[in-house]
């Protein structure tokens, strides 16, 4: 048996230093931040200016585009403060080993979430939408709309910018979906209704799940791989604290690095997405012209698309056979949203809705060729069947059989190509945003991290296993299109391999890290539901 403990590594009592993070920012690196914001938001001026233009549309008035403008700045803000708050939690592991100077950690981050959001495939970004009210989704241009977006996005600004103040690696995934209730029941309790009928309670327990277990995996599994790691890899060095400021060997040099940049991606493709929805909740709302519908498909998608209307409208009729349905079909459709009930109503109204939307396609040849003036209507139909259909596909009471879920699923794909799409410039914009917020502020929680979670300095294994399972954690939530918190994860992570290695943990910052995980759900509800009712009264 070798023994693999730091003593018998390192004879000499050098213990490892702090390293330094207080290196203030050059004027070349300040210069070159403040010139790559510039071109980022004349990137995005130019994008949406191209993109009106393709229309043909005629600007009757400047007003949407500055309230386009207000609303856009504090999305990329929310995603500016993300980056810095969530992050740090990437490079802590490589500062604290000193496999990387912190100054090049971050860079290095920074352009691993760049790349992590251009390459993000969407689904996490429309899993968050999913969770708004029905009737404000629809409305999303109206006073409601922009009052329920400046809400829930200023809420969870303010949240994350507390406790990135106090050093506590809060999330802000658990931020954002709180937000996003606490806008929900608001609007709910304003309307007469009750306020459990704001929120998909379905969805929200989904994305609630990811976010109360990624932790505990975080936690355990990355106990469990430092451990299988001392078994299998007898390497003494692997197990150590750093000597003095000396960087480690090479090749765990090149592992910390690897993981590193692992999680920067990862947290990238995850995290960066929550913004991409609610900008493109905002585009709809304010230039509906232009991005209510997906007007790069080919013509050759009506063909798939008329197939899957038609199968689909056949199952939908034979479900709603022996009922009829009188005038407009969507206010029964939207029932069924939000009451999740199946009444007499659905299904033929459900069915009318689909043979409507298939008319309105058909009628023009190609979605590019749909009226800018109706393109607004058309896409509203076509997220109420997508999501009806949703739904539908869970609702034990719908009896649908395999043949049947197939068909509504396929006509479920074309409809989605037509609405959940993501502009290449807002992934652009978002990507600039987080990478940009990665490279300042991040030495609070790097902080906390690397020498509050842990009684002893953090060692190369146990930086290496936290990062490890932070990665596959997150790239797993990513395929799944869950929304998972990066801070909880690894936070976790370093505390489980503390104590798998009897190192001890501080119960205070782990206090201190439970408790901003319990308060910011209802915080960051109460706060949007507040910001909600107010920006109400004004607007």
């Amino acid at each position: 048996m070798v023994d693999v403990s730091a003593e018998s590594y390192y004879q000499e009592n050098e213990q490892p230093e702090h390293p330094s993070l207080d290196e203030p920012m050059g004027t070349r690196t300040l210069i070159g931040l403040v010139l790559t914001i510039a071109l980022g938001l004349f990137f995005t001026a130019y994008s949406i200016y191209l993109d009106v233009s393709k229309t043909g549309t005629t600007v009757q008035s400047l007003l949407p585009f500055l309230l386009l403008g207000v609303a856009l700045f504090i999305a990329l803000g929310f995603e500016f403060v993300n980056g810095f708050h969530d992050t740090a939690n990437a490079v802590a592991t490589v500062i604290y080993t000193r496999s990387l100077k912190p100054q090049i950690a971050v860079v290095w981050s920074g352009f691993f979430n760049f790349l992590g959001v251009l390459f993000s495939s969407g689904a996490v970004a429309f899993g968050i939408v999913s969770l708004l009210p029905v009737e404000l989704i629809l409305q999303v241009g109206s006073e409601a709309g922009f009052a329920m977006v400046f809400a829930m996005l200023i809420a969870a600004i303010i949240w994350n910018l507390g406790t990135w103040w106090f050093g506590l690696p809060a999330s802000s995934s658990h931020t954002l979906i709180g937000s996003i209730i606490g806008v929900g029941i608001a609007n709910a309790l304003m309307r007469g209704r009750d306020g459990t009928s704001g929120v998909d309670w379905g969805k929200a327990t989904e994305v609630g799940y990811a976010l109360l277990f990624s932790p505990i995996v975080g936690f355990v599994c990355s106990a469990l791989l430092l451990l299988l790691m001392r078994f299998l890899i007898r390497k003494p060095e692997l197990y150590s604290e750093p000597k003095g400021n000396n960087k480690p060997p090479l090749w765990i040099r090149g592992l910390l690095i690897l993981t590193c940049t692992g999680v920067s991606f990862a947290h990238g493709s995850n995290d960066g997405q929550k913004g991409m929805g609610l900008i493109m909740l905002i585009l709809i709302g304010t230039v509906p012209t232009a991005y209510a519908l997906n007007r790069t498909l080919p013509e050759s998608h009506i063909a798939a698309f008329t197939e899957a209307s038609d199968a689909a409208a056949a199952v939908v009729k034979t479900k709603g056979s022996g009922y009829a349905i009188i005038g407009d079909p969507r206010p029964a459709v939207t029932l069924y949203l939000t009451q999740h009930e199946i009444n007499e109503g659905t299904f033929p109204s459900l069915a009318v809705l689909i043979q409507q939307i298939s008319h309105q396609v058909s009628t023009y040849g190609t979605i590019a060729d749909i009226p800018a003036a109706d393109a607004g209507n058309t896409r509203n139909d076509m997220y109420l069947a997508s999501e009806a259909l949703r739904i539908l596909a869970k609702d034990k009471a719908a009896e649908l059989t395999m043949a049947d879920r197939a068909a509504l699923a396929a006509y479920k794909k074309e409809l989605d190509s037509a609405t959940k799409f993501i502009p290449p410039w807002v992934k652009i914009a978002v990507a600039i945003a987080l990478g940009l917020g990665t490279m300042v502020g991040w030495k609070r929680i790097v902080v906390t991290v690397g020498e509050k979670i842990g009684k002893t300095h953090l060692t190369y294994g146990q930086g290496a296993a936290a990062e490890l399972v932070a990665m596959g954690t997150i790239f797993a939530a990513d395929n799944y299109g869950l929304p998972v918190s990066t801070t909880h994860v690894l936070s976790s992570g370093v505390a489980g391999t503390m104590a798998a290695n009897g190192s001890g943990v501080q119960l205070g910052t782990l206090r201190n890290i439970a408790l901003a995980w319990v308060l910011t759900l209802p915080c960051a509800m109460a706060l949007s539901a507040f910001l909600f009712y107010c920006f109400r009264q004004i607007f």
